[in-house]
């Protein structure tokens, strides 16, 4: 039985990588190629004649790697016979090889031909060590791995019934041991190992051992299920899979806790006080769970469905604070100013402590960024004893973030409102839902109709999430809405209770530094009052030159570059106290961002002040005119929207109107062209309320009369010299005391929103009421209106 001695000679062979098999000698196997190294390998060998063709087979370490390097490549391997070639349509190859003897490599280099890149491999073949003695030994072992395998095929159907009388009549131990191994399911770096060993008896002793483990691990699983069945009676038999899992646990892990997930649910379940239809709804699913396989990926699912349902807060509520004192107390220690705002949610709150209960009102915080919405619901929450939830709902577009995904789709969950209650555990929290002006709308659906469901009192105590599909009370929990402008679908705006948050005036940005932002960025950069103090004009100067905004988030951003700056002074050891003044302001902050006072240096022809009011607040709107030579035509620049283009043209109609009066007559408007701009050209402009302005700039164009510098004004107008009533006077006259305004004029009918204006403002501005547009001019021109000489062409 000894096999023919062969030379040893060192020799080369084109190398094919193997992902996830081991190929033994005398073994013929198919081979699927798609790999282009290993393509080329073959390509190298189409054009030889002579067959069979030799190949190098290299299993790789980790299966995992898509293009092995040397390194990834065991030195081990398989020289064997191409016994056909087949070129496949989509580009792979099919190859048919013939184990012929194992190989050893000694080195690998990346070589390259016509073909392209592929492996070499340098070596010798492998020589088997025979066993020169111990002879009965080894044919024992012979005799026993064929038992053994018949045994094993016996229990394995895949393995055909035949090949047992082939394996027991080869008399070659060394081909006897490679071709029961290549029928066995064994790990990758188990048959490398067993390829590795040249010495037969070694070889077949390690067969025997893994067929001896493959026997016993078949057995421990037929005596499980002996016990199994033993245990099991009739009304069990439904649960015959997890039982049988159960007992295979318990012999691995000689335990039986901790598997069976559905015990656990059980238990969690007695403890909870659903209602009705939840607790039949949990019943029915643990049922569906103990019936399926654990690993199938619907137990999944089902598993995930009642880690939900039953992780939600049912009636666990929060005990409530009603101390009215206190929620001012509250409110006044985290905002400054804000008065009414403050004295409609303490209304809010005093019906709520009657009533026991959240009222069917829900509140909407409107105002420009950084007034401190945000913060006011936190303080809501502080006040009531609720726990504090914030939804962000900008740019939201798909409806199943608020009522959840069905429990078909693949990562399915509940909508963000069931996620926050889970998360805050607590039925009754505050749940602001933020930025609910800028949600969106697409082909997955409109969020802003799936929330009417949740702000309506009268719906939402049936709130029925898609995820959950069952009802679920949202009636106690209290829901505080943010928003910048009022640009929200009608039956949404329905629902709510509109507060408006004002913008601050300078003097209250400054208390609010003073006692808010300052004492927090000391504490946030470790600084205290022996090495920074911040003096009022400092403060004043950030304020005027490096901010303009309604809020005061860029604010607080200054200061605590102020701190920052402070805190590298004094530990490069240039200070021990830095004191705030405009001189460090300048030097901290550096160059101006803002210029405070009037818009231009002198009164100019042709040159207005308007007030625009924006979602960051109010502005100054500049408006200029020029006329020259021409045919009538009219310009108009500076990106205006449609109801400004029109607001335009009626103060033209109106100027040519009346101009009759200011020494313009019809020739002259015939030989004139008019050029209207609003500087800023990049940004959008809209609205009726620079009418007044533009009938004033249009006016001093035309009659060569200079607009005083400090005179700010708005107001729509109409065809019969009506100027009409605005919105956001408020932010409008806060933008011309920023921009040192002396004097604003305002239509006639806004007289009663001049009760609610801070008596700084008053104090700051001359504000003049206008019931016509002509009655602006003595304030805008000083003096009579007439044409120049210089003006007519």
């Amino acid at each position: 039985m000894s096999s023919v001695t062969k030379k040893k000679t060192k020799t080369v062979y084109p190398i094919l990588p193997l992902r996830d098999i081991v190929v033994f000698p005398h073994m013929i196997v198919p081979l699927f190629v798609g790999r282009k190294r290993s393509i080329n390998a073959i390509n190298l060998l189409m054009p030889l004649e002579d067959y069979p063709h030799r190949l190098l087979l290299l299993t790789q370490k980790n299966p995992d790697i898509e293009e092995p390097e040397i390194e990834d490549l065991y030195r081990v391997g398989t020289l064997v016979n191409v016994l056909q070639v087949l070129k496949l349509p989509d580009g792979t190859v099919k190859i048919l090889v013939e184990g012929e003897q194992r190989f050893k490599v000694d080195s690998i280099e990346l070589a390259t031909k016509e073909e392209g890149a592929f492996f070499n491999g340098y070596g010798e073949p492998l020589e088997d060590i025979e066993p020169t003695k111990n002879l009965l030994e080894i044919e024992a072992l012979k005799k026993g791995i064929t038992e053994s395998f018949d045994e094993y095929t016996k229990q394995n159907k895949k393995i055909p019934a035949d090949i047992i009388g082939i394996v027991s009549q080869i008399s070659d131990y060394s081909k006897f041991a490679d071709t029961v191994v290549s029928y066995f399911n064994l790990r990758l770096e188990d048959k490398q190992r067993l390829l590795e060993t040249t010495d037969i008896q070694t070889r077949l002793e390690l067969i025997y051992g893994f067929i001896d483990t493959e026997l016993d691990i078949h057995n421990v699983q037929q005596r499980i299920k002996g016990r199994i069945k033993g245990q099991m009676e009739k009304s069990q038999r439904d649960y015959y899979l997890n039982e049988q899992l159960k007992a295979i646990y318990q012999e691995l892990h000689n335990t039986d806790q901790g598997f069976d997930d559905e015990f656990e649910f059980e238990n969690k379940l007695k403890k909870l006080k659903l209602p009705k239809e939840a607790q039949k709804k949990a019943e029915a699913e643990i049922k569906k769970l103990r019936t399926m396989n654990a690993s199938s990926a619907e137990a999944a699912v089902v598993r995930n469905y009642l880690e939900w349902i039953l992780g939600l807060p049912w009636g666990k509520n929060n005990k409530l604070k009603h101390d009215i004192e206190n929620a001012e107390k509250v409110l006044n220690k985290h905002h400054y100013a804000l008065k009414k705002v403050k004295e409609r949610i303490i209304e809010f709150l005093a019906v709520q402590e009657r009533v026991k209960k959240p009222t069917g009102t829900i509140l909407c915080l409107v105002g420009p960024p950084g007034v401190g919405k945000t913060s006011l619901g936190k303080a809501i929450a502080e006040a009531t004893g609720r726990e504090f939830h914030k939804i962000s709902l900008g740019g939201l577009t798909d409806e199943s973030e608020i009522r959840g995904h069905r429990r078909t789709y693949i990562g399915s969950m509940p909508g963000k409102v069931i996620q926050g209650l889970k998360k805050v555990e607590s039925n009754n929290p505050l749940i602001l839902l933020d930025e609910i002006d800028k949600i969106g709308k697409d082909w997955r659906g409109d969020p802003s109709s799936a929330l009417l469901e949740v702000l309506d009192p009268e719906q939402n105590q049936q709130f029925n999430d898609h995820y959950l599909e069952i009802n679920y009370d949202l009636s106690n929990v209290l829901f505080i809405t943010t928003a910048n402008t009022l640009d929200m679908p009608a039956p949404l705006l329905d629902r709510l209770e509109i507060i408006r948050v004002p913008g601050y005036t300078e003097e209250e940005k400054y208390e609010i530094a003073e006692q808010y932002l300052i004492p927090k960025q000391m504490q946030a950069h470790g600084l205290d009052k022996k090495e920074i103090a911040f003096k009022k004009g400092g403060i004043l100067e950030i304020i005027r030159l490096y901010t303009r905004e309604s809020g005061v988030r860029n604010l607080d951003r200054e200061i605590a570059k102020v701190c920052r700056k402070t805190v590298v002074a004094i530990r490069k050891g240039e200070t021990k106290k830095v004191t705030v003044d405009e001189k460090v302001v300048r030097e901290y902050c550096g160059i101006p961002k803002y210029s405070f006072g009037v818009m231009h240096e002198k009164d100019e022809v042709g040159v207005c002040n308007g007030l625009a009011w924006t979602e960051m607040g109010g502005d100054l709107l500049k408006i200029e005119a020029i006329t020259f030579p021409g045919s009538g035509k009219k310009t108009l620049t500076g990106h205006l929207g449609e109801v400004m283009q029109e607001s335009i043209e009626t103060a033209f109609s109106l100027a040519k109107k009346n101009g009759a009066k200011y020494g313009l007559d019809e020739k002259y408007f015939n030989k004139h062209d008019l050029h209207v701009h609003v500087p800023e050209g990049a940004t959008p402009k809209d609205g009726p309320s620079a009418g007044v302005g533009m009938y004033v700039t249009i006016l001093s164009a035309l009659t060569n009369t200079p607009i005083k510098k400090n005179v700010a004004m708005t107001g729509e107008i109409d065809l019969v010299n009506n100027v009409l009533e605005i919105g956001g006077l408020r932010e409008k006259l806060l933008a011309a005391l920023r921009a040192g305004m002396k004097k604003v004029l305002i239509p006639y009918d806004n007289k009663k929103d001049l009760d609610e204006l801070p008596e700084n403002v008053k104090k700051g501005l001359e504000i003049v009421l206008l019931k016509k547009a002509d009655e602006a001019f003595p304030h805008v021109f000083g003096k009579e209106l007439k044409i120049k000489k210089t003006g007519k062409k």
